[in-house]
């Protein structure tokens, strides 16, 4: 799919639909949360925020697919502790401006450094997960000095899966239930992304499904060079089963990029984490420490 290409949500009525899924998400954040819209030089970007105003600042990314609401969800307790912006990321969240970018320049550095600037953010944690976190890796190239720590959950642009595994454990069991929409073709395509089985998110994927062009487009990977003026603390949290990005190898490419990184492998965990209210708060630990520890 070309950068720039607008209007990726079908019609009007499938946006009214899928923005009643933003609401249901944003009514399971762990703490009340406020919206508004940047204007960036590409594209408006709507946020939503959670947490104390007063508290350190984490600019969250969510995958693709998604919204702002659905990372917050994926926050847990974080919101209890940090000031969390959950960003609506351009050309994959239908909140924000319906406008592809380019993988393979500065434009998402640029946009990220303009919601940076928006947000009157002189610096703040950047926590990216899946596609959010190929877009905190691009933004490394113009916010290095700006990003505190770095987090990256399962991030795209690391490490690629085989093809084949992610064509016939995600890709086919998506094409079936496109063709042949079943409750058992949405458990079995739901069940190859994600951890344990969430009601909203399965039934949130499979209107999204309906309702939203696809992107396609594969996020490069970075080399070594494309990082190397990042020296700040970096966690890096893989995904042991995790078709698309496997756990074990993103884990051990991580190092290559940062050597100084903290890793960590999710035994038993598919690109989906659990959505549990004990996965959550168990991530939101980890990250918790990780932000508090040394510089």
């Amino acid at each position: 799919m070309p950068a720039n290409d607008k209007g990726f949500v079908v019609n009007d009525e499938a946006r009214t639909k899928l923005k009643n899924w933003y609401e249901v998400f944003r009514g399971h954040v762990m703490s009340p949360t406020t919206e508004r819209t940047l204007e960036t030089r590409h594209g408006r970007t709507h946020v939503t925020s959670a947490g104390p105003e007063d508290a350190p600042p984490i600019v969250m990314l969510h995958g693709a697919m998604a919204t702002s609401a659905h990372v917050l969800c994926e926050a847990g307790p974080l919101v209890k502790r940090y000031r969390v912006h959950a960003i609506d990321v351009l050309g994959q969240s239908y909140m924000s401006e319906e406008r592809r970018l380019s993988l393979k320049d500065a434009t998402y550095a640029e946009w990220l450094s303009d919601v940076f600037d928006g947000l009157g953010l002189k610096s703040a944690t950047v926590f990216g997960i899946s596609w959010g976190g190929f877009v905190a890796l691009r933004g490394l190239a113009k916010l290095s000095e700006r990003i505190e720590r770095l987090v990256l959950l399962v991030p795209a642009g690391v490490v690629n899966g085989s093809a084949w595994t992610g064509f016939s454990k995600v890709a086919w069991p998506m094409m079936m239930y496109r063709m042949f929409p079943s409750d058992e073709r949405l458990k079995r395509f739901f069940m190859a992304l994600f951890t344990t089985w969430d009601d909203d998110w399965a039934r949130y994927l499979a209107d999204s499904m309906k309702l939203m062009k696809t992107d396609l487009r594969v996020p490069p990977l970075f080399g070594p060079s494309d990082v190397a003026s990042f020296d700040k603390p970096v966690l890096v949290i893989g995904a042991e089963q995790d078709a698309s990005f496997p756990g074990a190898a993103l884990v051990a490419r991580a190092k290559e990029l940062f050597p100084h990184a903290e890793t960590e492998l999710l035994l038993g965990a598919k690109h989906g984490l659990s959505m549990t209210f004990e996965a959550c708060a168990a991530l939101a630990d980890r990250v918790s420490r990780f932000i508090d520890g040394p510089s």
